[in-house]
């Protein structure tokens, strides 16, 4: 019995080279980045042919001279099949080379690998609700908007130090997402917003003394820079006004002249 296996392991060795069958295989990356898709085989030994789909669409193949031969024009430059194990490498990864990628010989299925490719992250953007502050508020909190745009796949949380607390979560869409934060003026603690996706995140600290200001501070401020800007504004219509009269009076006076001298007075 024992020999019988030896039998089979060697002839298939001979045929196909050395391999590790596995299940099916994920791997992830981020958009730009190059990722090796492992075809199993730890040396091809044989004159077999290796060939790799894309779902169901011939992508890349390695025959028998071991030269290669590449069947996608959306991938043309980006794919690489290393000629002693027949691995793939996709160089400048895409988004839209996401999906799911199988690698062969005329007889068997080697490997297959789920590949996700995701979008570089964004920045946070963090900012405050303008329309809390009123004459009539309050409040003695301060509002908040954390914000991320045409994002997917990811995860955007509010943090207390290193603690998250509060977070939502967008999957295939591509989306703008936004998550509220309340604070007193006066907090002390530290915050962060935080988007990320299973292979990597982005940070925005919050600067509470930088977007938070009493309602009292905010009219003030704005009171004062509104009257400077109304000031300056009711100067120059008054300048304005006073040049269109000077010049309405010496066109008057002009005109005037000219109707004397051509029509002289005959009372004497």
């Amino acid at each position: 019995m024992f020999d019988t296996f030896i039998f089979f392991w060697l002839f298939s060795w001979s045929l196909t080279g050395v391999f590790v069958a596995d299940a099916v295989k994920s791997e992830s990356v981020t958009e730009g980045e190059s990722v090796s898709l492992n075809s199993s085989f730890t040396q091809i030994h044989t004159q077999e042919e290796i060939q790799w789909k894309f779902g169901k669409i011939l992508i890349a193949k390695l025959n028998k001279n071991k030269e290669s031969k590449f069947y996608d024009e959306s991938a043309e430059g980006r794919l690489k099949l290393d000629h002693q194990t027949g691995s793939l490498t996709i160089i400048n990864s895409r988004t839209t080379d996401s999906g799911l990628y199988t690698v062969f010989t005329s007889r068997d299925t080697i490997n297959t690998i789920n590949l996700t490719v995701y979008a570089r992250l964004p920045v946070p953007f963090i900012s405050r609700d303008s329309s809390q502050c009123s004459s009539s508020s309050s409040s003695s909190n301060c509002s908040l908007l954390c914000s991320a745009v045409n994002v997917s796949h990811v995860t955007l949380s509010w943090f207390k130090g290193n603690s998250s607390f509060s977070s939502i979560n967008v999957s295939d869409l591509s989306i703008s997402l936004s998550l509220p934060l309340e604070v007193e003026y006066q907090d002390k603690n530290t915050y962060s917003c935080v988007i990320n996706n299973p292979i990597s995140h982005q940070t925005q600290h919050l600067d509470i003394t930088q977007l938070c200001h009493t309602c009292a501070e905010s009219i003030h401020c704005c009171g004062f820079t509104e009257a400077v800007i109304r000031l300056a504004l009711s100067a120059l219509v008054g300048v304005a006004t006073v040049a269109v009269l000077v010049y309405d009076i010496r066109s008057r006076s002009l005109q005037q002249k000219k109707s004397v001298q051509k029509y002289p007075s005959n009372s004497d």
